[in-house]
């Protein structure tokens, strides 16, 4: 997740543990993206861990810095995600360095998995890289025309991850119709271009307890990505009073809200609700974004109670931040803002979605209400699976337990089904897959037959 929530300590710990987590660099300036690379390269080594890639239209510069940091620190796998249509910057890290081995065969150091949501952006994703995009990298230098050729032969990403009704940004769609409408898609072009090496294709959004996991498996998912149930562990980039709201949500208690990098194209993100004023300040924002053309043109009641209630500080003040912000993050948003007033008031909205996240992560008591926290309904099936386990607790949630319980519950369900189907009629006690502590599981998992 995004904003360093998805932390080094997940990606170690799972790392560790045998499985892949990706730093949720989105968000984060380069400097600490650079500082995660040397992190994780010298505490994982050749352990395989991955870092996010976020589209961000608002920003192409900043996509384009994180790709080349990418490729200049040789971090190998990334994890595209919000990504609305392809851009340079992605095609760019997909094709940088292919080239042909010993036996001839395509290789593509730099991989990729894409999170979406939609049939039409998970066809670009495994289709082969855009022409005009080669064209382009042909001209800058930084392909030549014969790996250009090797690019059209592989798909932008190898793997897809159908990403259903999750936290952060999401399309909400029900995971029962999108995978298995991925899973068609990916066949369907994995025919059509006959590639060497076949697609994959994994699921995400609402995946928290073992029935969710086992289901995603007798879809056809290949793997699973869990992130709302992240947040709420304690390896987590966030802070423990996001950690206590997380234990106590339910289902329902999830909003969309306008979201901080794509406000100005009405994009949304799922947040919690419980406990927060967040999304209806938020859409607050949104709504007078879209009725007036400044900042000046807004009523001075409007004025005053946003500079009271949501800002607590004089809009002068916080254009004062905000330039003090992108003078170090992308300094072609000043004069544009200068120029157009309808620009600056948007920079200056953001700037409390912006801190709204930076304040939920580290905590700040005097900004609860205002806090951010990405989340979807997973979060409320998960407490609800956990109430009266030592796992109800938020001390004692770890990526490590609560994945390895995931997996094993899976399998668990997975073997109820069978026997059920079989006519075998169990005991209700032997039916309950409850979670189980990381030392018990490891003991299970050791003593199974070869």
């Amino acid at each position: 997740m995004a904003n360093g929530i998805g932390s080094a300590d997940i990606a170690e710990a799972m790392g560790q543990a045998g499985m892949l987590a990706f730093f949720g660099a989105a968000g984060l300036s380069p400097a600490r993206v650079e500082a995660a690379i040397d992190r994780l390269t010298r505490s994982l080594g050749d352990t395989p861990f991955g870092f996010n890639l976020i589209h961000s239209p608002n920003e192409p510069h900043l996509e384009g810095t994180i790709v080349d940091l990418y490729l200049r620190r040789g971090i190998r796998l990334v994890e595209a995600s919000a990504y609305l249509d392809l851009t340079l910057p992605v095609v760019k890290y997909r094709v940088t360095g292919i080239h042909r081995d010993g036996d001839a065969r395509i290789v593509t150091p730099n991989r990729i998995i894409a999170k979406v949501s939609r049939v039409e952006v998970a066809t670009k994703f495994f289709s082969p890289p855009p022409e005009k995009f080669l064209q382009e990298l042909i001209n800058q230098r930084a392909i030549t025309s014969e790996q250009a050729e090797l690019s059209r032969q592989v798909p932008m990403a190898q793997d897809v991850t159908a990403e259903a009704d999750s936290g952060g940004h999401t399309d909400n769609r029900p995971a029962v119709t999108l995978i298995p409408t991925m899973i068609a898609l990916r066949d369907r072009l994995q025919a059509k271009y006959g590639y060497d090496r076949p697609l994959g294709l994994g699921a995400a959004g609402g995946i928290s307890t073992p029935a969710s996991a086992a289901a995603a498996f007798a879809m056809g998912a290949g793997y699973i990505l869990t992130g709302s149930v992240n947040q709420a562990c304690v390896e987590s980039g966030s802070s423990d009073a996001v950690r206590e709201m997380l234990a106590q949500a339910e289902q329902a208690d999830v909003i969309m809200a306008p979201a901080a990098d794509m406000f100005e194209m009405g994009v949304k993100v799922q947040v919690l609700k419980r406990g927060t004023m967040f999304a209806m300040r938020a859409a607050k924002l949104f709504e007078l974004y879209r009725n007036y053309a400044s900042l000046e043109a807004m009523p001075a009641t409007e004025r005053v109670q946003l500079e009271k209630n949501i800002f607590r500080q004089p809009f002068d003040e916080i254009w004062r931040q905000t330039k003090d912000f992108f003078q170090t993050r992308d300094p072609s948003q000043i004069p544009k803002a200068e120029a157009d007033p309808k620009h600056k008031m948007a920079l200056v909205f953001r700037w409390y979605l912006g801190q709204s996240s930076r304040w939920a992560n580290a905590g700040e008591p005097s900004r609860k209400m205002d806090y951010q926290v990405w989340c979807g309904p997973a979060m409320g099936a998960f407490n609800e699976w956990t109430k009266g386990t030592f796992l109800e607790q938020p001390r004692n949630r770890r990526v490590v337990t609560v994945a390895l319980n995931l997996l094993y519950g899976a399998a668990l369900c997975q073997r109820l089904h069978w026997l059920r189907c079989q006519g075998v009629t169990l005991p209700e006690e032997w039916t309950q897959v409850r979670p189980r502590e990381r030392g018990e599981l490891e003991r299970l998992l050791a003593s199974r037959v070869p």
